[in-house]
């Protein structure tokens, strides 16, 4: 029914004009859309939609990922250098943390959150 439908992610926020900063500027997506109250993003193939509601910051899992096989290391530098702060699990099982990135086995995972605590993942898969 679905297997053959486009999708995308959407993300609730607070503040659209921080919204549009932190992932226009600090992420570098490319703004497709928006207005004062939903904003378009191009990611790679697909579409994030970020929302202005009242509920947001109210979700605890990751709301957005991002497969990065290529250039992981240099997307965290920018990001570092950018003044993100980076989330760490090091309590993850057979996991080792060096620096902002997470290695587990030939895996490497990164976690941040967007202004409104969303949080966000990065991944070489």
């Amino acid at each position: 029914m679905l297997k053959d439908k486009d999708s995308s992610a959407i993300v609730a926020v607070s503040d659209i004009p921080r919204a549009r900063v932190f992932y226009g500027e600090t992420l570098g997506l490319e703004s497709i859309d928006g207005n004062a109250e939903v904003l378009t993003f191009r990611t790679g193939a697909t579409k994030l939609v970020v929302y202005r509601s009242p509920e947001a910051a109210t979700n605890r899992a990751n709301a957005v990922v991002w497969s990065c096989p290529e250039g992981l290391d240099e997307i965290v530098a920018d990001l570092e250098a950018k003044g993100v702060a980076f989330e760490h699990y090091p309590q993850m099982p057979g996991v080792v943390l060096r620096g902002n990135v997470h290695h587990m086995g030939p895996m490497r995972l990164v976690w941040l959150k967007d202004p409104d605590g969303n949080i966000l993942h990065l991944n070489n898969l």
